[in-house]
């Protein structure tokens, strides 16, 4: 059963483009029904880590609104990382699925229970399942609505919408 997921933010929680302000610093666009899935995803119990290669207050904004204690930015080697949170949480990659939209996700892909990409990400990477909807386009929420089905926690999670 999984347990935690793994979300890349520039490309899966976002669309990937970066707006620069006159200023120097930048936006980020994120989907509301990610963050409503990410929220249930949460009341059920499971865990959810951020791994971004970026470092942004943007994501940390969006991390503490959604109670996202798993935020990792500035990282360049995600595997890495995942076997820290992994340690610490005490679980093992079986237990977590992970998107990712790029060669930066491959290796952290290629050792989750279940890989997933947005529709748009690079062709090449392979995953368990390719996503109906794009990075920023509600992905996230596709993928986690995935878990639930597979898991068979269709129950619950429809409680949490009532």
């Amino acid at each position: 059963m999984i347990e935690l997921i793994f979300l890349d933010v520039d490309g899966c929680l976002t669309d990937g483009k970066i707006i620069y302000t006159s200023e120097g610093n930048f936006i980020k666009e994120f989907n509301v029904k990610d963050g409503a899935a990410i929220e249930a995803w949460i009341k059920l119990g499971k865990k959810v880590a951020i791994i971004t290669g970026r470092n942004c207050p943007c994501v940390d904004k969006r991390s503490k609104d959604l109670k996202i204690d798993l935020l990792f930015q500035g990282v360049k080697d995600k595997l890495t990382c995942a076997k820290e949170i992994l340690h610490k949480l005490n679980l093992d990659f079986s237990q977590c699925a992970a998107i990712g939209d790029y060669f930066n996700d491959k290796n952290l892909l290629e050792n989750v229970g279940l890989s997933f990409k947005p529709k748009d990400a690079h062709k090449d990477l392979k995953v368990d399942v390719i996503l109906e909807y794009k990075g920023g386009e509600a992905a996230v929420a596709e993928m986690i609505e995935y878990i639930v089905k597979k898991n068979n926690m269709q129950e619950d999670w429809n409680q949490i919408w009532l």
